[in-house]
């Protein structure tokens, strides 16, 4: 069978790294190519065993969510873990996130006068951001 690509499929690399913005500013990668420690998986398996309880979502409770529903609950507990510069739980969001959705590219959070929006974006590979220094004289 002769296949034929284009320049594009040749050249194009899909990324396995999903990322989470804060108002357009990288916060955190994960890259799916790296396994996952086995105690790491097992505390993603407890915090969907706790979910399952129930999780408020803004002012309603919700008993046994939705995957979602879900996610909307770890974003805002990643939000508040980057906010408290707690590395640990904000990481672990991001690992649920990243191994839950594993289409997800990126996380967008903004914040605007106290109003706070998420986008999941499934379509738009996470390019790394690049920091550059300025030496202004």
């Amino acid at each position: 069978m002769d296949q034929k690509y284009t320049r594009a499929d040749r050249c194009e690399k899909v990324s396995n790294v999903m990322g989470v913005l804060l108002d357009g500013v990288a916060q955190l990668e994960y890259d799916r190519e790296k396994l996952l420690p086995e105690h790491q998986a097992a505390y993603l398996d407890k915090m969907d065993e706790q979910m399952a309880k129930g999780i408020t979502i803004g002012d309603e409770e919700v008993i046994n969510p939705d995957i979602n529903q879900r996610a909307q609950f770890v974003v805002a507990n990643l939000l508040h873990a980057l906010k408290t510069d707690n590395e640990q739980v904000a990481g672990a969001m991001c690992s649920y996130l990243a191994i839950r959705l594993p289409d997800l590219k990126q996380v967008k959070i903004n914040e605007n006068d106290g109003e706070v929006s998420i986008e999941f974006d499934f379509d738009n590979e996470y390019h790394n951001q690049v920091a550059v220094d300025f030496n202004l004289h």
